[in-house]
């Protein structure tokens, strides 16, 4: 009897375990997107490739991992589509082609090597499809959040869970209810055309700019930064771009991320501890990622004569890059970006960026009067930057009690336990007594 290729000799269940999340961390977009477009049904599609992945860990151990596992796992979900049709009833004249079809193609594989059928399931749209339903605006921000991660991304449901601070359970119950509105919706598997095409790309590059902001500065727990996040954003902006070349604000998110997470290097000290902007080691930036925003800016630039928000944000970013240090970067003109980007995108937070701004071009006074004007208004009531910034704003004209009051209600408002530390240090830097004081 011939003995078994190498890579088919029996594996223990850890390892076999690591490789199916290896594969889905790496292929789920392809398998899910191939196998919606088989089926016809999104929610199906992933219900099916999850029983393939609970096969693969009750198979591989005793088959080996298989040569091409994505492929594998395709067409063992295509499988459980047809005998899915089956138990249902559902065996119309479609149904009836698409199985005989698969049975035909498969037979041999089935009979000689089911642990490594060779098939190809790519088109090249289908991650761009799978993108687009994920991202549905039909669904609320968290779902649309969860199940990009998921489908699109390859995380476990753990794993989101620990990323974002939720009980698995709950992201498994946001993935499900997504699968349901999906459903109900009738949302298909195909790109959106004509004025819904506008409003769907705007919904999906929302995803993936929330997920690089999560991963920049995590809103709780004990980490400033969820790199993973902001990585997965990163690598999902490039598949944008190389899918959407002539989508200007694909480019221009996609520059806005690369710029900033430049700086990711010089954002965390040895113990994790954030770093500020004004002392890090930029010789720590990385100069790879600043060139490929900056071209990335460069072709927003040239498929759109006016900027939108995310390349006016990239802008500001580039201003940044560009300096050598706080005291050489050209605040006047972020002062300007921040006076456009107030009038395509205008928000408070926009507001509130474009005074710290105004601080470091012109002084504090001017930025202080805005400052005041934002906390009268009520709109940013539990945003903790607004306390933050004005405490900073105080100190630098003298007003120090005022200041430590401000960074105790920005501590108060943060769920992050290492901007709190930050903070409650300089209050505590604020409550010692200087040099040969009595």
């Amino acid at each position: 009897m011939p003995e078994r290729p190498p890579s088919h000799r029996r594996v223990d269940p850890e390892s076999a375990r690591r490789s199916v999340e290896a594969v889905w961390r790496i292929e789920s977009a392809r398998i899910v997107g191939a196998l919606t477009r088989r089926v016809g049904d999104f929610a199906l599609a992933e219900d099916l490739t999850q029983e393939a992945l609970t096969d693969a860990l009750a198979q591989w151990p005793a088959t080996g991992v298989p040569r091409n596992p994505a492929a594998w796992l395709t067409t063992v979900a295509e499988r459980k589509a047809i005998d899915h049709w089956r138990r249902r009833e559902r065996y119309d004249d479609r149904m009836a082609g698409f199985a005989h079809d698969l049975e035909a193609s498969q037979r041999d594989a089935a009979n000689d090597m089911p642990w490594d059928p060779d098939v190809d399931p790519d088109d090249p749209d289908d991650v761009l499809r799978l993108i687009f339903v994920a991202c549905h605006p039909v669904l609320p921000r968290e779902a649309r959040v969860a199940l990009t991660l998921r489908v699109v991304c390859g995380l476990t449901t753990d794993a989101i869970g620990k990323a974002f601070l939720v009980p698995t359970t709950t992201v498994q119950q946001r993935i499900v209810r997504a699968k349901k509105t999906l459903g109900a919706a009738q949302v298909r598997f195909e790109m959106p055309a004509g004025r819904e095409y506008a409003r769907r790309v705007g919904s999906v590059l929302n995803v993936v700019y929330l997920l690089f902001s999560e991963g920049h500065s995590a809103s709780s727990g004990d980490s400033w930064m969820r790199t993973d996040l902001s990585l997965e954003a990163l690598r999902l902006g490039r598949v944008l771009t190389a899918r959407l070349p002539r989508v200007a604000e694909a480019h221009a998110l996609s520059a806005l991320m690369e710029l900033t997470a430049a700086r990711f290097p010089a954002r965390l000290d040895a113990d994790g501890k954030p770093i500020l902007l004004a002392d890090q080691d930029r010789r720590l930036w990385d100069r790879g990622r600043i060139a490929r925003g900056r071209a990335a800016l460069a072709r927003a630039d040239e498929l759109e004569d006016s900027r939108g928000p995310y390349a006016v944000q990239a802008a500001i970013a580039e201003c940044h890059a560009l300096a050598s240090s706080v005291d050489t970067t050209d605040w006047h003109r972020i002062v300007d970006l921040y006076d456009e980007l107030g009038r395509v995108s205008p928000s408070p937070v926009v507001e509130l960026n474009r005074a710290a701004a105004i601080a470091m071009a012109d002084g504090p006074e001017s930025a202080l009067r805005i400052v005041d004007e934002l906390a009268a208004s009520g709109r940013l009531a539990r945003y903790r930057l607004l306390p933050a910034t004005r405490a900073e704003l105080l100190l630098q004209i003298g007003r120090t009690d005022e200041a430590r009051a401000e960074l105790a209600a920005a501590a108060q408002l943060t769920e992050n336990e290492r901007e709190r530390a930050v903070l409650l240090d300089k209050i505590s830097t604020l409550e010692r007594p200087s040099p040969g004081s009595t």
